[in-house]
């Protein structure tokens, strides 16, 4: 009893000096406090409150009945999805072209960040800069105009492959040329602006280990390879958890703009997926199951992503 006594007293006291912490600390950055409230307010209106809405996926939902009053039915739009002819061929479609963006996509920046940081012309490196991030600031629609342009029959790039001797084609026609003209127009467009965290993370490392590593000998290879990439590796780390919560999130606006039903068989994810059902054709709750159950994968891969890099770098989200 003694020492049960003696525990619930220990706990008190912590909790009364976390107490005490929390409203110093509060008091010494009230300033600092009030700026994260209005992205507090932006998450719980924005993200944390329509998940009362996922009950509609649970349910046979009817705007006249309301949330609430609709119909329950369980795990039936589930079953109802995992059972469909499209289930096999939106979620292959979805993995696939999430790996490749991975694979691909996600080393770019670092890659320029990298070459970046090598070029000693600071004219040339901020005109490269320029260059790079200006893509991630035209509209997406313009972006998606520019690339129907480029790949038709007339296009630019039909027009380079005429010149060398192939037959010009409508790419954007062909199912087997949207994967790599997705996953080229997503590193084209984004490669500028997501190489400037890796630009930032470069310039916290201290110069010293350079000097250091010229006076032994290296060359610039060895030092980008023992000092530069050990240097950026938590950002790295961070950035590619975050990647793996949002694999299954292909953007859905790039692929309803890109796509057709031609192309249907390897551009149809589950994002443009829920948007025809959702939208289009008015199955609010069966496109909320599929929304839920893509969801809930992400989750899973970002819980999965974080505990590896836990244990192998020990650099991880929480």
């Amino acid at each position: 009893m003694r020492s049960i006594r003696l525990e619930g007293a220990g706990a008190e006291a912590g909790e009364q000096s976390f107490r005490a912490r929390f409203i110093r600390d509060f008091a010494l950055n009230k300033y600092l406090y009030l700026l994260m409230v209005p992205v507090l307010v932006y998450y719980v209106i924005f993200h944390y409150a329509p998940m009362y809405g996922a009950l509609i996926a649970f349910k046979d939902y009817s705007p006249a009945k309301g949330i609430l009053g609709s119909e329950w039915v369980g795990l039936a739009h589930f079953q109802d999805f995992f059972s469909s002819y499209y289930f096999w061929r939106i979620l292959k479609n979805t993995l696939v072209i999430s790996f490749y963006t991975l694979v691909f996509e996600f080393p770019a920046p670092i890659i320029l960040a990298l070459v970046l940081n090598e070029v000693r012309s600071k004219w040339f490196k901020s005109f490269a800069q320029t260059v790079s991030y200006m893509p991630y600031f035209i509209s997406l629609v313009v972006i998606c105009g520019m690339i129907v342009s480029f790949t038709n029959s007339g296009g630019v790039i039909n027009g380079v492959a005429t010149a060398l001797g192939y037959d010009g084609q409508a790419m954007l026609q062909k199912p087997e040329l949207f994967r790599p003209i997705y996953v080229l127009s997503e590193i084209w467009q984004k490669i500028g602006w997501e190489s400037i965290i890796y630009i930032a993370a470069l310039t916290a490392i201290d110069q010293e280990q350079y000097e250091a590593a010229r006076i032994d000998g290296a060359s610039r290879l060895k030092m980008m390879w023992s000092i530069t990439l050990p240097g950026i590796l938590p950002t790295i780390t961070i950035m590619f958890i975050l990647r793996m919560g949002n694999l299954l999130n292909v953007g859905f606006e790039k692929i309803i703009l890109l796509y057709n039903s031609v192309t249907y068989e390897t551009a149809d994810v589950i994002s443009s997926f829920v948007y025809r059902k959702g939208l289009l054709e008015f199955g609010w709750s069966y496109s909320s199951a599929v929304g839920l159950f893509n969801s809930v994968v992400n989750l899973t891969l970002l819980i999965m992503a974080n505990r590896i890099a836990r244990k192998l770098n020990e650099n991880s989200l929480w």
